[in-house]
């Protein structure tokens, strides 16, 4: 009200109607996950409180609003005050440092292995490595960016340019795997056309072999993506699980992710994070479906069949 009369001092000797969120414990009567039948020793809602409500609803001093504030709040110590809005952000930030640095590092990776890279002993153990690396468990990388860029780098702890570089490592086996197939799928006539009319080398990958395994590259990026949507034992590790009640405005503020404050409102005793927890976890259900189909839309699209 403060802010409100010192934002509109016009408001001064007026009479406005104020609606105010009611308590947990009133909220939990009301969706009957408290039952007033207990004895009054075995329920933190009193009956004077339920005496208190009734009065309130004969009044008509009560009603029941669809919670907006879920997706435009940051994280409360409060259920009916938490949102996820300022994990979707973290989130955002983690998966753009994500996209910025391994999709041109797994394409270049891709092109060079397949293209230019000469077939000895030193190329087959890099591939056999790479193979070995999409299969490690995540939590491992979780442990490689706690001991390489928090410990050693001295990175910001809990901020979103450190989740994206773990998940970088993460996500590099899979783009490099996916990009790697869709460049063999490109026929050889294609790349014997271009060398044939004079194409150098470079020119026969960046003009040809490329625009074309493209579509592929891209379907193996966002379902790399996706996966690093969904992770989270890379990001408890390098201290994404703090309380952040601010939404982080760039990728070096501290932040959370949407797994991890699902982790965090699941571990939450009160009864009133249990449906915050229902909420976040269909939002970011909702996330990667939406991603996951437009990889197949992308794929289906723009693909070629030779």
């Amino acid at each position: 009200m403060r802010d409100r009369v010192a934002a509109n001092p016009d408001l001064v000797g007026q009479k406005i109607e104020i609606w105010a969120l009611a308590g947990d414990n009133v909220n939990q009567f009301n969706k009957g996950n408290i039952d007033g039948k207990l004895p009054e020793s075995n329920r933190q809602f009193k009956d004077k409180h339920i005496n208190w409500l009734n009065q309130l609803e004969d009044d008509n001093r009560v009603r029941t609003v669809f919670n907006t504030r879920f997706f435009t709040n940051g994280d409360s110590r409060d259920a009916e005050l938490a949102g996820i809005w300022g994990a979707t952000v973290g989130s955002f930030y983690t998966l753009l440092v994500t996209l910025a640095l391994s999709f041109p590092i797994g394409v270049a990776a891709a092109i060079y292995l397949e293209e230019f890279a000469p077939r000895n002993r030193i190329t087959e153990i890099i591939e056999i490595n790479i193979n070995n690396l999409a299969a490690v468990p995540s939590i491992v990388f979780g442990l490689l960016g706690l001991a390489v860029f928090l410990n050693f780098a001295d990175l910001p702890r809990s901020a979103p340019v450190v989740g994206g570089l773990v998940l970088t490592l993460m996500t590099l086996p899979t783009i490099i795997i996916s990009s790697r197939s869709a460049i063999k799928a490109v026929p050889p006539s294609v790349r014997d056309a271009a060398l044939g009319v004079g194409a150098s080398k470079m020119q026969m990958v960046l003009h040809h072999v490329l625009p074309l395994a493209m579509p592929g590259m891209l379907t193996g990026t966002i379902i790399g993506m996706a996966q690093a949507l969904g992770e989270t034992a890379p990001l408890l590790m390098i201290g994404m699980i703090a309380f952040i009640v601010d939404v982080p405005s760039g990728p070096l503020d501290a932040a959370t992710a949407l797994p991890v404050q699902i982790y965090l409102w699941a571990e939450n005793p009160e009864k009133g994070f249990v449906e915050n927890t229902s909420g976040a976890i269909m939002v970011l259900l909702a996330f990667l479906a939406f991603m996951n189909a437009c990889a197949v839309i992308m794929r289906k699209r723009l693909e070629r069949r030779w």
